[in-house]
C-alpha cells in the first residue's frame, strides 16, 4: 500500500480516536466512546508501522503534513467549520515539508 494511502488512513484513525476523547470530555458523549477512541488510536499506531521507511521519526515527520490536511477536512466535514485562508496556507506549507521529507532522494 502506498505511503500516502497509509498516512491518510492513519490520520483518519488518529483524528477519530482523539475526537472520541474530545466528545466525552468536552461534549458530554457517553463514556463507551472512550473504548472506540482507544481502539482507533491503536489502529493509527499500527498503520504508521506499515509505511516503507527505515526510520520511525521520518515516518512521523512526513505524516504530520497529512495529519494537518486531514484535520482541516475533519474541521469542515464533521464539525461544520470551513477552514479559512490561513488554515489552507498553513496546510500547504506543511504538505510541502512532508513531501520533501517523504520523497527526497537519500544517499547511501
Amino acid at each position: 500500500m502506498s505511503g500516502l494511502v497509509v498516512f491518510a488512513f492513519a490520520a483518519l484513525a488518529e483524528i477519530a480516536g482523539c475526537f472520541a476523547f474530545w466528545a466525552v470530555f468536552r461534549l458530554g458523549a457517553p463514556k463507551p466512546w472512550l473504548v472506540a477512541g482507544v481502539l482507533s488510536l491503536i489502529l493509527f499506531a499500527t498503520l504508521l508501522t506499515r509505511v516503507d521507511t527505515d526510520y520511525a521519526g521520518r515516518a512521523y515527520a512526513a505524516y504530520g503534513g497529512i495529519y494537518i490536511l486531514a484535520s482541516l477536512a475533519w474541521l469542515w466535514l464533521v464539525e461544520g467549520a470551513r477552514p479559512d485562508r490561513f488554515d489552507i496556507l498553513g496546510a500547504a506549507l506543511c504538505l510541502g515539508g512532508a513531501a520533501i521529507i517523504l520523497l527526497a532522494p537519500r544517499g547511501a
